[in-house]
């Protein structure tokens, strides 16, 4: 009798992704049986690990392109429901924060590169564009990342007095601002060129800096700072 055709609770309990978890750790587990876990159940003739097997193919076998799926898209698969496809939705988000480098407040901003590897996570599986800031101490370290505005597939739109309230509250010293090319082109548009130069001069008045706007995908990324475009 093949799997698909019985309840995970029938097979053996070195087989089941829970018992092989709780007598073997989770390192030892596939990425497929860690979503079955998520999964919970399945339905008639068709296992959590059935399931699972379909969502996995449904990312190409791949967990960053998994992670690029939408709740709509896990809801193709028959047995998935909304209740499934939040869990697994929920549990890739907390993956990608933690692949962040965990808690902001003590992320210290030396370079570009160091804000690149905080933010590239955060941003690597949106398919539009997504603008956003990070709020700096006088230390340089991170007090508070939020997103601003999130846009098409082309792009997005960022207003300065948004972006300036919230950097007052945050008491905030300096911004970096930062959004995605989907396209995975890092070449700045013109209109990224002014929205950088509009937020700049309004953070001024505040003596707020914009010490640099980075443009993220999963190729690399591109510094005005870097580049001597701010």
């Amino acid at each position: 009798m093949q799997a698909q055709n019985y309840s995970i609770k029938e097979w053996a309990p070195e087989d089941r992704p829970r018992e092989k978890m709780k007598a073997k750790g989770a390192s030892y587990l596939s990425n497929t049986e860690l979503l079955a876990i998520l999964i919970g159940n399945g339905i008639p003739k068709r296992s959590a690990l059935d399931l699972a097997r379909e969502l996995m193919n449904l990312g190409k076998n791949d967990l960053r392109q998994l992670g690029k799926l939408t709740l709509n898209d896990f809801m193709t698969i028959k047995g998935v429901g909304a209740a499934k496809a939040v869990t697994i939705c929920a549990a890739l988000e907390l993956g990608r924060r933690r692949q962040s480098q965990g808690n902001p407040l003590k992320q210290l901003v030396k370079t570009s590169n160091d804000m690149a590897s905080y933010i590239q996570p955060l941003l690597s599986d949106h398919r539009h564009e997504v603008f956003g800031v990070v709020f700096l101490n006088r230390a340089n370290c991170v007090k508070h990342f939020e997103v601003i505005s999130e846009g098409g597939i082309t792009g997005t739109v960022a207003d300065p007095r948004i972006i300036m309230k919230k950097a007052l509250s945050e008491d905030a010293v300096a911004l970096i601002l930062f959004h995605n090319h989907p396209s995975g082109n890092l070449k700045p548009s013109r209109a990224d060129e002014q929205i950088t130069t509009k937020i700049a001069e309004a953070a001024r008045l505040f003596d707020i800096r914009v010490l640099d706007h980075l443009i993220v995908s999963e190729e690399g990324y591109f510094s005005f700072a870097d580049e001597g475009l701010i």
